[in-house]
């Protein structure tokens, strides 16, 4: 596709979702979410669906919403809570361990730069672009899975990994969708634009897409 589609690739996206179907991180920010809030849930999303993200979230928060009242509990009580996400007692560590960095190096508050976030010991760049842009309103380009998969598919890039997606989209992706691009993609991603079989045949944006490496579709 040409560069300048995007405009139109992310119009034609925006209008096929329904705002009840965008990921549980995105719905924390439209409802004002701490930082720290969009942090932990975006720990507890990784290789999580995300209606088992929302309700571990939930619970979760109902027990403690700040570093200081997550560190009150036990690495088996966040895990029982948290159950069944992905890698869940390894995440109930991760976040003892964060909360207690936040605490120590931070006076409880969440950094809100990108480098300082990735000195955090289980947060990777999606995760600290998220908080950034999200959390305080910064700028940055998430970037998942989901992301690589569909920018690439679409042929709007051509990269390797997650990490190369994200450079390139920082050099040619308008500024004025930075924030809400991972919010779409991720949504279209588990809708239409699946990484097995996409339902092309239900895509808004077909006419422009490239299809890289689509072998299969419905």
């Amino acid at each position: 596709m040409k560069d300048t589609d995007i405009h139109a690739v992310i119009e034609a996206v925006a209008r096929h979702l329904a705002p009840e179907k965008l990921p549980i991180v995105s719905e924390l920010a439209e409802q004002r979410g701490s930082p720290f809030q969009i942090l932990i849930s975006t720990l507890l999303s990784l290789r999580t669906k995300d209606e088992v993200t929302a309700v571990a979230t939930r619970r979760l928060f109902d027990l403690a919403s700040t570093p200081e009242e997550m560190l009150g509990l036990s690495p088996d009580q966040i895990a029982d809570v948290i159950y069944p996400v992905g890698f869940y007692r390894n995440k109930s560590q991760t976040i003892l361990h964060v909360c207690r960095e936040l605490v120590e190096r931070y006076n409880s508050r969440v950094p809100d730069t990108i480098d300082e976030l990735l000195t955090l010991k289980g947060v990777g760049r999606k995760t600290a672009n998220l908080v950034v842009t999200l959390g305080y309103g910064g700028e940055g380009i998430c970037v998942d899975t989901h992301v690589h998969r569909i920018s690439n598919r679409l042929g709007y890039v051509l990269t390797k990994t997650p990490d190369d997606t994200e450079y390139a989209l920082r050099t040619k992706l308008p500024r004025e969708y930075w924030t809400q691009y991972n919010t779409l993609m991720v949504a279209f991603g588990r809708m239409v634009c699946r990484p097995i079989s996409p339902l092309c045949s239900q895509c808004p944006v077909s006419g422009l897409c490239e299809q890289v490496g689509v072998k299969h579709h419905r």
